[in-house]
């Protein structure tokens, strides 16, 4: 009896928490029977919230309402058979689950065994005793609401969805609609008939949309093209709609509910009937787009065409054309353009747009290149054109000009662009630029080519030529030679000279060819441009080879009577050429422009002081004999591979290389045996067996071997630079063992290339060289160097060294007649970096005090 006492009164403390528990179980029963009655009742409320009974005719809504009825009744029906009302027992049970150990169950359960056993009760006692304790803890657990098993596909949600844009977005009100659908309720229609109507502009007008129930009757100015929107509710008939706006060929019914249409031309828009308006609709037209100005052509130095143009629109401009027409009865007719042009298509472009800001008014610039087009330098016809956003186009205007293109000034290039438009122009033109081409290669003995690989390339371009005219010369094989002339003419122009002397007196040539050719200033003022740079280059390739080659090894009387010239002076004197030609005065500037030449001729570097060579400078003078040697075989080797290409080609007689070996050119004939006359060398191939190739193959051998004595006694061990250098001079020699192997299996072509790369590799060698040993003559003497070299030695540029051993100069910094315009330009150059916000702190204040002081 204690024990059932002791249960009973655990649960009567408990009867609030079971309480809760069944209502919970009572809420999750309801909501698994019933969630299909809600779900559907939030169906038909938003759909009657959002007038769906309003657009659609009375049996629609009849039928659809006895469909939802019946589904209602149904849901209702079969929620009603699967609830029941939770009891006690089924609260204790969900009660206990949440609970751990299960203590309700175990303070009304009874022990099975040893009842009478005073250790077992005592026992039993005590676990009731704590089970009595977490009972009296428990809370009404939380119910479970989780019906997803019964609804997989969330139809539920979807229901809540569509009540929430009811609410949000329909009326209340309306749902009373759906009563005046019943027998005997039409009469309420008559006092509920309203409209509803939108006036929308163009989306590029960037005006906000109309609601024409808050416009009084009266005047509307409306852009052109807005959209009208009108909705009628209530009876038919009640109230229509009467426009003579849309210009509209097909007229609805004035009492169609639903209406949309554009505004096309001034008139009346009326709604008649109970609460109708009136207004009279002035339309704001939209206006064509206008080229206003297209302004002269203009072309830059590498000859991109600048066309600049404005156009101005009311609202804005969306795109723009340009169509170039070739002006056919403008082109001079003869040589290579006497055929008929096979390809006359206009050349489309699309005109720029501003990237930000409004593009209702601007001025922008057409930039195209055209110099690799068949056009180039031909009279063109161009019309330009724009459109706005209503799809309105401008009137067309038409330019006339000549093609604008880049223009070549080295002569070869020159012919090559002019025969590549011929064979562009038509292909009847191909055996005219072949036999051309034959003409431009005939003698390549005679200086005109500067390289021998340029003649064989031409000769390979000319072979496909000539393979291509017996077949009618196929488009892609005309394209594909055309492709090839154009990237041949580049590098003729351009060219890919390393050297820094070389790379000056191209720049050089080319600006003196430009100035008689009357070249455009634009184009003057580019070249010159590059002539300064390549200057440049220079004066610092002969800073860093002081000292490290025999072309600087001149003894002080000789550096006394050489022309020392400062890196001032020559700014002076490509001052003075820049300023001859602006002013147009050609003839002085060609004249200054060849003195400039001279001079750079005449120009030593002095050597800033006497006595013997050091390890490092004996290491560097016997690479560069090593690497003149290798520049030898290769000649030697390209020579034959040019004369297997074209065996009746006079050998030894270039300009560039005089004989056949290597060095200077001069020591060994074309027939391998050392003698000069033709008779002696026909049938001698070497007195070990083996023809030229061997002989070269040897000497090729030789040369690596001496490179690697040299790679062993290298300085600069340990250091970066020293570490660089070996390491590119190991590739030098695993490029020489490759070219002795292509000598000695006769593959002349491949020999050359491994030749390239160890040469190439010979000079990455020398400069690391050269580092590491200025960076051991910094680190050794740089105190003492300035001490003994003060007053005696000069730099490269000839300028006697300053205090603690850096460069001064003998003469002032600004000199000679322009000395107010130069001091004028550094004072105007001081404030510009003065005012950069981007510069450090600590410089904008030294310019300051710069500007202070003067």
């Amino acid at each position: 009896m204690a024990q059932a006492d002791r249960a009973k009164a655990v649960l009567n403390k408990l009867s609030w928490v079971l309480s809760l528990t069944r209502l919970g179980l009572l809420s999750e029963r309801l909501i698994r029977a019933f969630w299909p009655v809600w779900s559907l009742i939030f169906v038909v409320s938003a759909a009657l919230m959002m007038g769906v009974q309003d657009a659609a005719s009375v049996e629609v809504v009849w039928v659809t309402g006895v469909f939802c009825l019946a589904g209602l009744l149904f849901f209702i029906w079969r929620g009603a058979r699967q609830i029941s009302l939770p009891s006690r027992e089924d609260a204790l049970i969900r009660l206990d689950d949440t609970l751990p150990g299960r203590p309700v169950q175990t303070l009304m359960d009874q022990p099975a065994l040893g009842q009478a056993d005073p250790a077992t009760a005592a026992i039993w006692k005590a676990h009731q005793a704590r089970m009595a304790e977490k009972a009296a803890k428990a809370r009404a657990p939380r119910p479970n609401w989780v019906i997803s098993h019964l609804d997989p596909f969330g139809l539920r949600f979807t229901a809540l969805l569509l009540l929430c844009i009811g609410l949000m977005f329909g009326s209340v009100s309306r749902m009373g609609s759906v009563s005046a659908m019943a027998p005997g309720a039409s009469s309420p229609l008559i006092a509920q008939a309203s409209w509803e109507g939108w006036i929308t502009p163009p989306n590029y007008t960037g005006l906000p949309t109309l609601y024409l129930n808050d416009l009084p009757s009266g005047v509307l100015e409306i852009p052109q093209n807005s959209q009208v929107t009108v909705r009628l509710y209530g009876e038919i008939g009640a109230l229509t709609l009467s426009e003579t706006v849309s210009a509209r060929t097909e007229v609805p019914s004035a009492a169609d509910p639903a209406q949309a249409f554009l505004l096309r031309q001034d008139g009346e828009l009326e709604i008649a009937g109970t609460g109708g308006r009136r207004w009279d609709v002035t339309l704001i037209p939209d206006d064509v787009p206008e080229l206003t100005f297209v302004g002269e052509v203009e072309t830059s130095g590498r000859g991109e065409m600048s066309l600049p143009f404005s156009a101005t629109d009311d609202y804005e401009v969306v795109d723009g054309t340009a169509k170039v027409l070739l002006n056919v009865e403008e082109v001079n007719r003869i040589h290579g353009l006497a055929p008929e042009p096979e390809d006359l298509t206009a050349i489309d472009l699309q005109l720029p747009l501003p990237i930000t800001g409004k593009r209702h008014d601007f001025d922008e610039t057409l930039i195209d290149d055209f110099s690799a087009h068949p056009w180039a330098h031909l009279p063109v016809e161009v019309t330009l054109q724009v459109r706005d956003a209503a799809d309105q186009l401008s009137v067309p205007y038409q330019v006339n000009f000549d093609l604008p293109a880049r223009r070549f000034f080295d002569p070869i290039a020159n012919a090559l662009v002019e025969l590549r438009r011929d064979l562009l122009w038509s292909r009847e033109n191909g055996p005219r630029v072949a036999q051309l081409m034959r003409a431009i290669s005939h003698r390549p003995d005679e200086g005109i080519f500067r390289k021998d690989k340029d003649y064989l390339r031409l000769r390979t371009i000319l072979r496909h030529l000539e393979r291509a005219i017996p077949e009618g010369l196929p488009e892609a094989d005309r394209d594909e030679i055309a492709e090839e002339l154009w990237a041949f003419a580049i590098e003729l122009e351009e060219g890919d000279l390393d050297d820094a002397r070389e790379r000056m007196e191209r720049a050089r040539e080319r600006l003196s060819e430009a100035m008689k050719n009357g070249a455009t200033p634009e184009e003057i003022a580019r070249l010159m441009q590059e002539l300064r740079e390549a200057t440049q280059d220079y004066m610092r390739q002969l800073a860093q080879q002081n000292n490290q080659s025999e072309e600087f090894s001149r003894d002080q009387q000789q550096a006394q009577n050489s022309i020392q010239m400062t890196q001032n002076d020559l700014q002076r004197m490509m001052d003075r050429i820049q300023e001859l030609m602006e002013q147009g005065r050609m003839a002085e500037a060609q004249q200054a422009l060849e003195e400039f030449q001279r001079m750079m001729e005449n120009m030593r570097v002095t050597q800033g002081g006497q006595g013997q060579q050091s390890a490092g400078e004996q290491a560097l003078g016997e690479l560069g004999e090593t690497l003149r040697e290798q520049q030898g075989l290769s000649d030697q080797a390209f020579r034959e591979l040019q004369e297997q290409f074209n065996p009746n080609a006079q050998s030894g007689q270039s300009s560039e290389n005089e004989g056949f070996s290597g060095g200077e050119g001069r020591g060994q004939s074309h027939d391998g045996t050392g003698g000069t006359g033709s008779g002696e060398g026909e049938g001698a191939e070497g007195q070990d067996g083996q023809g030229l190739e061997g002989t070269l193959a040897d000497r090729q051998q030789a040369l690596r071997q001496e490179l690697q004595r040299q790679q062993q006694n290298l300085p600069g061990q340990g250091t970066p630079e020293g570490d660089a250098a070996r390491e590119a001079l190991g590739r030098a020699g695993e490029a020489m063992d490759g070219a002795e192997d292509a000598l000695r299996n006769d593959d002349l072509a491949e020999a050359i290339d491994q030749q390239s790369e160890a040469m190439e590799a010979l000079r990455e060698g020398m400069r690391s060289l050269g580092e590491a040993l200025a960076q051991n003559q910094q680190n050794s003497g740089q105190e003492g160097q300035a001490q003994n070299n003060q007053g005696s030695a000069r730099d490269p540029l000839g300028r006697n060294p300053g205090q603690q051993g850096m460069p001064g100069t003998e003469q002032g910094l600004l000199q000679g007649e322009d000395v107010y315009r130069r001091a004028r330009d550094l004072l105007d150059e001081i404030r510009r970096r003065a005012g950069e916000s981007e510069r450090p702190e600590i410089e904008r204040n030294y310019l300051k005090r710069l500007l202070d002081r003067f």
